[in-house]
């Protein structure tokens, strides 16, 4: 390391936006270029039986940059977003020994901020209160969660009964609205400097894209995964379907499929209407950064 970069504030560039934007091409360029390593901040790209379903970086472009927290880990064994910030946090301490600039990548709006800001402190639920959530359908959590936290509720993917349930516990508990207690309960700041580049929007100087051309991506893309054999890879994932880490968009929508219970046209056509509305919860979860 030279004595000009040892001078240097150690600084986290975090390349963010809706899927099918181009980040992982961009944040490859951008390593390349400054020298340094990339982390990623996708919540599916840490599972290493998940790969053409969550777009995760082709040989050749991990081999273009030194890549961690990609296929790290099992579905089996998940890894939660405390334990994500635990091990990135330990590891840009070692890596800003030798590098003044890392370069992080991910369209998952949380584990973007537990880098960013980390990771809130959150009262944790009585049994009896996670026992009364638990029983409620989705349906009732969505609107109970519409009611008691309308900022938070048109972010979170509504799909995810882990993070609906979670925010009521919190909303519950304190009274409060659940963004709002995260807003309050915010770790210290990080000991480096962080700068936040969205992609694929239509207003971002990085990589702009219209909504019309995002969406022809994204159904490039989800064509693209069908050809590159996404059905075989759900096939095996199938006995695990009922694990939380697969109800994933282009996994749920296959696996009735598998199960004689849809046909393969109407779960590709459902993959990329819901690949769209991810990539538009992405773009409103982006709108809290400085473009």
């Amino acid at each position: 390391m030279s004595v000009e970069a040892a001078i240097q504030s150690p600084r986290l560039i975090v390349v963010t936006g809706p899927t099918a934007s181009g980040k992982t091409a961009y944040a490859i360029r951008m390593a390349r270029e400054l020298g340094t390593e990339i982390l990623s901040c996708d919540s599916r790209q840490f599972y290493k039986e998940m790969s053409i379903g969550v777009a995760r970086p082709a040989p050749d472009e991990l081999a273009a940059a030194t890549h961690h927290f990609i296929a790290c880990r099992s579905v089996l064994h998940p890894y939660n977003i405390s334990d994500y910030e635990r091990d990135a946090m330990a590891l840009l301490q070692r890596l800003f020994v030798s590098h003044s600039v890392v370069v992080a990548v991910g369209g998952s709006g949380l584990y973007v901020d537990a880098l960013r800001l980390g990771v809130s402190s959150m009262p944790d639920p009585t049994p009896e209160l996670r026992e009364h959530l638990q029983q409620m359908s989705l349906e009732e959590k969505r609107a109970r969660l519409r009611l008691l936290d309308p900022d938070y509720y048109a972010r979170v993917d509504l799909r995810n009964p882990v993070r609906l349930q979670r925010a009521l516990e919190v909303c519950l508990m304190t009274g409060r609205p659940y963004s709002q207690v995260v807003a309050e309960s915010r770790p210290a700041p990080r000991p480096f400097a962080v700068e936040v580049r969205v992609v694929g929007t239509p207003a971002s100087p990085f990589l702009p894209l219209s909504p019309d051309v995002l969406r022809q991506r994204i159904d490039r893309r989800v064509d693209r995964m069908m050809t590159d054999g996404l059905l075989d890879e759900v096939q095996r994932l199938l006995p695990f379907r009922r694990l939380n880490t697969l109800n994933t968009v282009g996994y749920r929508e296959l696996f009735p499929v598998l199960l004689g219970e849809a046909s393969l046209d109407n779960a590709v056509t459902q993959i990329k209407l819901n690949t769209w509305h991810y990539a538009r919860k992405q773009q409103t979860w982006c709108r809290r950064y400085a473009l």
